[in-house]
């Protein structure tokens, strides 16, 4: 299996909305007495680890949204065992999951706390090989974000970032006192300009960053359809801003829609667009329309352009296979860091990531 070559780093990223889906019931429910049609209209059930198994076990599965309630370690363990490996004879890798959900008490509450959430899912012979510490960020606590940070992979170390963006709302956000301090569009600001911080900080370190997940923000009109959303006028500050933010300059400060990068943005890659600067592709499929009737790719994997050499494939699982349950697509990128070829040897083929 090419996945399995320690120069290879393979990532899939999906926004599930909800992990339930994903999981085997327990066998409680089978003694539970069913209520008119509530089985009939169940949710079907749907294999992580047949995900994992037909991808080629990629180095790391990226889940948001998972909504587990943090106190139940029952879900967490039915997360484990779907996508742990049941060869006995060592013929398929194993996995570790780690996951950040919410503590917030008053942005995060509702829906009995399940609510966000992302769970990161590395294979054990990669995390072993590889993986210093699996950590939180300091400035979130609606479990949005979850940091792997590697040994030397290459020429530097790795910080991979499993990201669920806030979305941009009206709705109050609240402080940890409980006071309502702005709106959810003035946290979604601030959490990007918390984000490249650490980012920056990090590459100051020597760090290669990755982002990857579920950036809610379409960059440009390729990236929506029929049209990329433009109103109301706040969308396009958070766009500019993230743009700004982790697309401009590093050396130049830029000005987009009136959004100043004041120290100048990260130059950073967006590996789709790397290798598929014209196709229109989208990661969000709401569910209760026409599979590609209204789309946007806000699903991205996104790193620092000392990582830009070494990509070599990124794409979209744009089907409703691969939707499953949810209302977005899974993506991926790959990274071979061995000898960097010529720019011609880069490939962007899906089919070089199978086993």
């Amino acid at each position: 299996m090419s996945q399995l070559s320690p120069s290879i780093l393979s990532i899939f990223s999906h926004n599930v909305n909800g992990i339930a889906p994903y999981l085997q019931p327990s066998i409680k429910t089978f003694f539970q007495p069913s209520q008119g049609n509530q089985a009939a209209n169940a949710e079907p059930q749907v294999s992580l680890r047949d995900f994992l198994r037909r991808h080629g076990f990629p180095c790391m599965l990226f889940l948001q949204e998972v909504k587990i309630n943090p106190d139940d370690r029952s879900t967490l363990r039915a997360l484990e065992k779907a996508v742990a490996s049941s060869s006995t004879t060592g013929s398929e890798p194993d996995y570790v999951v780690h996951v950040c959900l919410p503590s917030d008490k008053h942005n995060a509450r509702g829906f009995g706390r399940k609510i966000y959430g992302v769970a990161s899912i590395i294979r054990k012979d990669w995390f072993l090989a590889h993986v210093e510490k699996v950590r939180p960020v300091s400035w979130d606590a609606e479990g949005r974000s979850l940091v792997i940070e590697t040994k030397a992979i290459g020429p530097r170390p790795l910080a991979i970032f499993n990201v669920y963006a806030v979305n941009g709302t009206e709705l109050p956000y609240k402080n940890g006192d409980g006071a309502v301090v702005g709106t959810r569009h003035e946290r979604k600001l601030h959490v990007q300009s918390l984000l490249q911080a650490e980012c920056r900080a990090l590459e100051a370190d020597g760090f290669g960053v990755i982002l990857a997940g579920d950036m809610n923000i379409a960059r440009t009109a390729l990236d929506g359809h029929p049209n990329l959303r433009v109103s109301p006028h706040q969308h396009c500050i958070n766009r500019a801003d993230f743009e700004a933010r982790f697309f401009a300059s590093a050396a130049i400060p830029k000005v987009i829609d009136g959004v100043e990068s004041s120290s100048g943005g990260l130059a950073m890659v967006d590996t789709y667009r790397k290798l598929h600067p014209t196709t229109k592709g989208y990661t969000y499929y709401p569910r209760g329309k026409t599979f590609g009737e209204s789309c946007d790719r806000v699903d991205m994997i996104i790193v620092s352009k000392s990582l830009e050499a070494y990509i070599s494939g990124a794409g979209i699982l744009e089907s409703t296979a691969e939707r499953g349950p949810s209302d977005h697509v899974p993506l991926f990128a790959r990274f071979e860091f061995g000898e960097i070829g010529a720019e011609g040897s880069v490939t962007a083929s899906h089919d070089d990531i199978q086993p």
